[in-house]
């Protein structure tokens, strides 16, 4: 094309008038008529840089000029110019560098390109007024635009004449691309955005209301563009009040969708939730897999979104979330894949088939995790083009935020809810422990609702066979159904190996199973479904496990909603360990309880045979009171020897009587809990019936001889105490009991074979007929008992050298109390010791046989250490008799003569003890002295 053909003669006429007066007259205007040729691009480039280059001294030159005959400007006082009703100041002469009719070069428009579209080329030169109006903006106070009463009228050589508003509204109306390049290229985008905000503005106040009273939102291109902040704030104010009331990912989702499909005009929409990769389907990246959706107008009953199964595959929506690119089609454009089905579900609904225009949108958050696919149609109207994918495209980024801070809170408040349902499961399961089929049948029905399954069943393993058995199993939702289930088969327990099926081989590799199509398994056993006419889909079968040791296996069958998920594996793995905990703790319930009957069995045989007979109570009332030749009881040299059992028995219920009669005791009780004390002491050489009725009289004579020094619960405490001191002795020291790990050492750590004694006796006094303390008040009874076992402690020698250390610390500062609590327990424990060693503190021929059967049990514990493997003491060694004088010489001096002696000097009524044990002594030294000789000799000989 030539540079004439680009060229075209057009002429522009501008009436000018001034500002209405006050009076509102109008002023004569003035005209201004430029006639102008469009020279070709190059000249026009080339006379806007001559013009933008000029300097201060050129424009001086140009003042001095004469203007060209084809511009002229008729009148140089104040003016406005307005077009398209915006007011833009006119040159002052104030401010005019030229002459009043000479126009500034800045108000002079380059010359612009062509119009697009094959519309003839045109440039023209008009006045542009981009910095006064940028400065009458920043003045609105003192210049307000106002409308002018001109126009503007450009029409390709005709003749000069007036252009109303109208006409110059239908030439912009009927060039749209004009209006748009000159809107482009001459105002900037602040202004654009002023406009379109005042606009949407003016829009929103006429919009109709619906017939629900509810304002449609309808969204264009270049509203969401430049002008989008409104309608932001109006959807993000919906989701955050969705995510108030219902935080849930589909209410979130389907607004989100609600907003788009009005965004971009689209008639309705699907939205198919991805869903969560299951663990053993590989090659899918993410989660591609639709498993539900919702739609527009599928709603429940309450009006809630309803999420709707898909049973069959979506071709399309999983192709974009695999491609995760948007996708869009026509009914016109031959491709397969329109129209579109509605996918195969419940609820089915064909609306979509009448579309003519689809769009599918991948939904991806910020950590590239496919949340799903949203599907918009058009029935009828224009195709959708990339303006709506970008419309999408934001509404999504702005959506996005919504959706992470819900599922923010739906992880929070699943996290919290597994918590109370931990809690919940714990307290049910730990506070009602009653049996193990009682805790399998609420293990089962709280793993169905942890991970929504329609059944589930619990197997336990029996290591010892190798097997895997359930009397309960097959739990499913219907409460009324299976409870007539589950009682028909809550006797019958089936049993198979580990390793057969999914259940076995779960229990034998220790390993998760989370089966998405169970009929595919080869693992899976379909006789089941067969006979019952169940159908299985897909199977979570986890292991129950305690200290790395599989005990159970529990699977589940058929969610409800879609299929098992990684998050249903991790809650269920939590939930396991406390199920492995009950189940562990369970099995030991029973093992106690079972135990406990055990002992109950064994303890009634032990009280049978353990316990007096009723003829024996007869027999010991008739009996009369024998005095043994020689001293009386309450000396400290009775001799035990002269009685026999029985008359033990008698003396010791006389003894009783004497001290604290029986007004507060029944005769009968005391007549049983003796015999049956005499009958609780074992056939051992010292540590027997015969020893404990030695202390107690030996107690029976400290009281007697030491009046009022003890109070009457002290005496009833110290005797009783004397009596039971060495119940069920088994003839060896604590030391054996901890070497050989007995387990009395494993119940009692310290003072092992004292604290058994202890327990025997409230054994004794718990049988029937045997409380002697039954007439005493409750905190008498406390109070009696708890010296009681002070007072049986103190028998063990460990503890009888700090208390020995502790009071003679007391005595000797001069500190020691009648009425402290505290020094009267230790002058206790002192005195429960100086009864216990009475044997070396009797006469010499009475020493002499007592120690004759404490080395008798010595040897017999030496002789057990010795067939344990171990090296028993010197005085234990049945090997070396020799060592018992030598033996008897450091007991006496290091245990007995102390103790005696800090007795004597609080209690002086106990001076023969101490007499008689240092009279024991000399004649042990002697002993000692002769059979040291006697070694020394044979050892000389050889």
């Amino acid at each position: 094309m030539t540079n004439e053909d680009d060229t075209m003669q057009f002429e522009v006429q501008i009436v000018v008038r001034p500002m209405a007066s006050a009076s509102g007259d109008e002023p004569a205007g003035s005209n201004i008529t430029v006639t102008a040729k469009s020279p070709n691009r190059s000249v026009s480039r080339n006379r806007a840089s001559s013009l933008n280059r000029a300097t201060p001294r050129d424009l001086v030159s140009l003042e001095k000029a004469k203007p060209p005959s084809s511009l002229a400007l008729r009148n140089s006082t104040k003016q406005q110019l307005a077009i398209q009703g915006t007011a833009i100041r006119s040159p002052t002469t104030q401010n005019n560098m030229l002459s009043p009719g000479w126009p500034l070069p800045e108000d002079i428009i380059r010359p612009k390109s062509p119009v697009v579209q094959g519309r003839r080329s045109s440039d023209s030169y008009i006045t542009n007024m981009k910095q006064n109006e940028s400065r009458r903006v920043r003045n609105r106070e003192t210049v307000r635009p106002q409308k002018f009463n001109g126009g503007v009228n450009i029409s390709p050589k005709s003749g000069q004449h007036e252009a109303s508003e109208v006409q110059v509204s239908a030439y912009l109306k009927s060039h749209p691309d004009f209006l748009e390049q000159w809107l482009m290229e001459e105002v900037d985008l602040e202004q654009l955005e002023r406009w379109m905000i005042r606009k949407m503005q003016r829009d929103k106040k006429k919009q109709p209301a619906d017939a629900n009273g509810k304002v449609g939102r309808k969204t264009s291109l270049s509203r969401w563009k430049f002008c989008v902040h409104a309608d932001k704030r109006q959807m993000l104010q919906e989701l955050t009040h969705s995510l108030q009331t219902k935080p849930d990912r589909s209410n979130v989702l389907w607004e989100l969708a609600s907003c788009i499909c009005s965004a971009v005009s689209a008639d309705g929409f699907r939205l198919y939730l991805a869903e969560p990769n299951p663990s053993g389907v590989e090659n899918i990246r993410g989660s591609e897999l639709m498993g539900q959706y919702l739609g527009h107008d599928i709603r429940s009953e309450s009006g809630e979104p309803l999420l709707i199964p898909i049973s069959s595959p979506t071709t399309v929506p999983e192709f974009v979330a695999r491609s995760r690119e948007p996708l869009r089609l026509s009914k016109g454009s031959g491709d397969q894949r329109f129209p579109v089905p509605s996918p195969r579900s419940e609820g089915k609904d064909n609306s979509v088939l009448e579309a003519e225009h689809a769009l599918w949108q991948p939904i991806v958050q910020a950590d590239s995790e496919m949340t799903g696919v949203l599907l918009m149609w058009r029935r009828q109207g224009p195709a959708f083009h990339e303006e709506d994918e970008e419309i999408a495209r934001s509404y999504l980024v702005w959506g996005g935020i919504a959706l992470h801070y819900a599922q923010l809170f739906l992880s929070i408040d699943k996290t919290r809810r597994l918590n109370d349902f931990l809690l919940k499961v714990v307290k049910s399961i730990f506070q009602d422990m009653v049996s193990m089929d009682a805790l399998v049948v609420k293990v089962m029905t709280y793993a169905q609702r942890l991970v929504d399954a329609d059944r589930a069943s619990l197997f336990l393993v029996d290591s010892r066979s190798k097997e895997l058995y359930a009397r309960i199993f097959d739990m499913g939702t219907d409460d009324s159904k299976d409870s007539e289930e589950n009682s028909s088969t809550r006797g019958k327990e089936i049993r198979f190996p580990l390793g057969t099926g999914i259940a076995g081989q779960v229990a034998l590799t220790g390993e998760v199973l989370n089966i998405t199509d169970a009929y595919s398994d080869p693992r899976f056993n379909r006789t089941v479904d067969q006979l019952t006419g169940y159908h299985t889909r897909t199977i979570l079968c986890m292991p129950i496990f305690i200290r790395g040791i599989t005990i159970g296996v529990v699977q589940m069958v058929n969610k409800r909603c879609g299929l098992f998920t990684k998050e249903d594996e991790e809650a269920f793995e939590t939930f396991a360990v406390y199920c492995g905990l009950a189940l562990h703790h369970a099995k030991l319930y029973e093992k106690i309880q079972r135990s406990e009957q055990k002992y109950r069995v064994a303890l009634d045989v032990l009280s049978y045979h353990n316990t007096c007979s009723e003829d024996e109570v007869l027999m010991m009332k008739s009996m009369t009171e024998i005095n043994p030749e020689g001293p009386t009881r309450d000396s400290y040299y009775f001799n035990i020897y002269a009685l026999d059992d029985m008359k033990k028995v008698r003396y010791a219920v006389s003894m009783f009587s004497e001290l604290f009669g029986m007004s507060r005791f029944d005769q009968d009780n005391i007549i049983r809990f003796t015999l049956t004390v005499r009958k609780n002491y074992r056939r051992v050489p010292y540590h027997n019936w015969a020893h404990g009725f030695s202390v107690a009289n030996s107690m029976y004579s400290i009281i007697k001889h030491s009046r009022e020094i003890f109070k009457p619960n002290e005496c009833l405490a110290l005797y009783i105490g004397s009596l039971c001191h060495d119940l069920d002795h088994r003839g060896k020291n604590n030391k054996f009991m901890l070497d050989t790990e007995s387990p009395l050492a494993s119940i009692y750590s310290t003072s092992t074979m004292e604290h058994h004694h202890f327990n025997q006796t409230i054994t004794i006094l718990q049988q029937e007929g045997h409380n002697i303390f039954s007439k005493l008040s409750s905190e008498e009874y406390k109070q009696v008992l708890s010296n009681i076992k002070h007072c049986i402690l103190a028998t063990d020698l460990a503890l009888f050298f700090p208390n020995k250390a502790r009071l003679t610390k007391i005595v000797e500062d001069g500190l020691f109390s009648w009425t402290n609590p505290e020094h009267r327990l230790l002058l206790e424990a002192i005195t429960m010791t100086a009864s216990d060693l009475s044997a070396s503190a009797k006469p010499w021929e009475l020493q002499v046989k007592t120690v004759k059967v404490i080395f008798e049990e010595f040897y017999e514990q030496g002789d057990a250490e010795k067939a344990a493997g171990r090296i028993p003491i010197p005085m234990m060694d049945r090997d070396q008799p020799d060592q018992q004088a030598a033996s008897q010489v450091g007991f006496i001096n290091g245990i007995c003569i102390p103790c005696y002696s800090l007795l004597y000097k609080l209690l002086p009524e106990t001076k023969p003890l101490l007499d008689q044990c240092k009279a024991n002594l000399a004649r042990w030294e002697r002993l000692n002295e002769e059979q040291k000789k006697l070694r020394e000799s044979k050892a000389a000989a050889s």
